[in-house]
């Protein structure tokens, strides 16, 4: 197969890989405490949040009422509406790219794709500021200074709850479609002689 054929299977593997994010959660985070010794963990995908059980949310929610930080509710929340419609039309973008078969346009949508997972770890260190600092003053908890934002990557101590937050599943698609899609980039040759340069293949030399 040609270079230029083994490129546009990365690039179109590297589009369907997106869709993954439907399949699996992006990200995990988890509370481990006496009262919770096996830990409750919380995942969030790319269109909704869920829980170990159908009623985690519902323990999170009331252990946050304790001190002063917002339920969550994922019907509140602006991005989980918008980012399907980000994956897909990514998704269509890719293989647009993968049909097209020009290497520049598979590096611009490596780049695309990179700035919005950043933005998207970003907004979500918003989220993650937004629940953890502003606290109710009507709070049953309330201890000065004390703040309860999740850790962005990694493990933090929140009063007696370690709280671990990690990329899950749906991150490392992502990561693959990155990846996939900038091969697609270094592999792609084009398939015709430039203009200007002759052609010393052994066919070419012996009609010359």
């Amino acid at each position: 197969m040609k270079p230029s054929g083994n490129s546009r299977i990365l690039m179109a593997l590297a589009a369907v890989l997106l869709l993954c994010t439907f399949l699996f959660p992006i990200w995990r985070i988890t509370l481990v405490a006496p009262q919770y010794p096996d830990g409750i963990s919380m995942y969030i995908w790319i269109n909704k949040i869920t829980g170990d059980t159908d009623y985690t949310l519902q323990n999170i929610n009331i252990l946050n009422h304790y001190v002063g930080m917002k339920y969550i509710e994922p019907d509140t929340i602006p991005e989980l509406s918008y980012f399907p419609y980000v994956i897909v039309g990514m998704s269509l973008i890719g293989l647009l790219a993968a049909i097209i078969r020009n290497r520049y346009f598979y590096l611009v949508w490596v780049v695309l794709l990179l700035v919005l997972a950043s933005l998207g770890l970003y907004d979500f260190y918003l989220w993650e500021y937004d629940y953890g600092h502003n606290l109710s003053p009507n709070a049953p908890i309330k201890i000065p200074g004390m703040a309860y934002q999740p850790p962005l990557i990694g493990v933090k101590m929140l009063l007696n709850f370690e709280a671990t937050s990690l990329p899950h599943l749906g991150s490392l698609f992502i990561g693959l479609a990155m990846l996939l899609g900038f091969l697609a980039f270094i592999f792609h040759k084009k398939t015709q002689t430039p203009k200007g340069q002759m052609d010393q293949s052994p066919k070419a030399v012996k009609q010359r």
